[in-house]
């Protein structure tokens, strides 16, 4: 087990020596780390001419704040919590500076007490959606159903999927061979990245649901077996419902809570109903604008008593944007009425 240094945190390296990269990429990983402790630099350097990537090896990380993670560029956070341990999934810019957006991969990583992670070998990447002509891994959302882990993910124009693992880490591998859901089933859009940002909801019955969009929401309910479509694809439309993307479903003490991207630049909102399929009721901002970052992408989830709001800003120095994001986690409350109070964003996140 080897401890690494890099921009002010500390690192721990486990080879799973696996598949070999390109001299360029090993030479930028030694470049980008200090070696400490009892690791001397030849010993680096022996163990990557054995193939050790951080592609390929579980990376130990302590978090001092927001952005959680400094390494890496990371958006579209989705959550899970699979007993003591949160899974954190997350879509991948690929650089610092991008001026569009370039993500080919998704990344998962865990914790069990929110400040110490480990990151796992990548697990899906968009090249194992043969059908996902877009070549781009967008915003996607893990579920767990009957043992088995379903990870819906968007593809730009191309539609959104499912791959499915035995384990939460993965690898995960594509259900079905094609698209769950096109642009077709966006029945009341004519634009192309309409079929975007799945979420997945399930139920105290049991009964899954997905709900999905750009510009407009949609929403259905999904068969047993997670793959399928059971029924009628659906909009959803209330009052003041300014709609951009980024759905979100969770429940609190019997009431539903719609959260979601609304006008651009992005903002948090939300809504709320004594029903799933609605009517819901708006009730405002939740989170403001993100820092350094037209959109923002929210997970919410409860873990160890406590509920969290997670989300995406371009504040990693210095080389954060619109298109090199980086996920953030705050601690979120509820008013007595059952309201969520406003999400404040901060550097310490829940490290304070």
């Amino acid at each position: 087990m080897n401890t690494l240094r890099f921009k002010g945190h500390f690192y721990t390296i486990i080879p799973l020596f696996g598949r070999a990269t390109t001299l360029m990429e090993m030479e930028k990983f030694v470049n980008n780390y200090i070696v400490i402790g009892r690791m001397p630099i030849f010993v680096l350097l022996l163990i990557l001419s054995f193939g050790l990537t951080a592609q390929d090896s579980t990376l130990h990380y302590h978090s001092e704040g927001n952005p959680i993670f400094s390494h890496k560029y990371t958006a579209d956070p989705a959550a899970l919590v699979k007993d003591n341990t949160l899974w954190l999934y997350t879509g991948h810019d690929f650089e610092g500076g991008q001026k569009g957006y370039k993500m080919k991969d998704w990344l998962v990583f865990s914790t069990e007490d929110l400040k110490n992670w480990t990151e796992y070998p990548i697990p899906l990447k968009i090249e194992d959606f043969k059908w996902a002509r877009s070549g781009d891994a967008y915003a996607g959302h893990v579920a767990e159903r009957n043992g088995k882990y379903f990870w819906y993910i968007s593809t730009n124009w191309s539609g959104i999927g499912v791959a499915v693992a035995d384990q939460p880490q993965g690898p995960f591998k594509d259900a079905l061979g094609k698209p769950l859901l096109t642009n077709e089933d966006c029945f009341a859009s004519s634009h192309s990245w309409a079929c975007i940002d799945p979420a997945i909801f399930i139920d105290d019955d049991d009964q899954a649901w997905i709900f999905w969009g750009n510009g407009q929401c949609y929403y259905a309910k999904l068969k047993d077996n997670m793959i399928e479509i059971d029924g009628e694809v659906r909009q959803m439309n209330f009052e003041n419902f300014d709609f951009t993307e980024a759905p979100w479903i969770h429940k609190y003490k019997g009431k539903y809570y719609l959260t979601y991207a609304t006008g651009f630049p992005e903002k948090i909102a939300y809504a709320m109903s004594d029903n799933i399929d609605g009517p819901y009721e708006y009730k405002g901002i939740l989170n403001e604008i993100a820092g350094n970052s037209n959109t923002n992408h929210q997970a919410i989830v409860q873990f160890k008593g406590k509920w969290y709001f997670i989300y995406h800003n371009g504040g990693l120095q210095t080389k954060g944007s619109s298109y090199s994001r980086s996920v953030c986690i705050e601690e979120m409350k509820y008013n007595k009425d059952k309201t969520i109070k406003r999400i404040r964003m901060t550097t310490e996140g829940v490290s304070k």
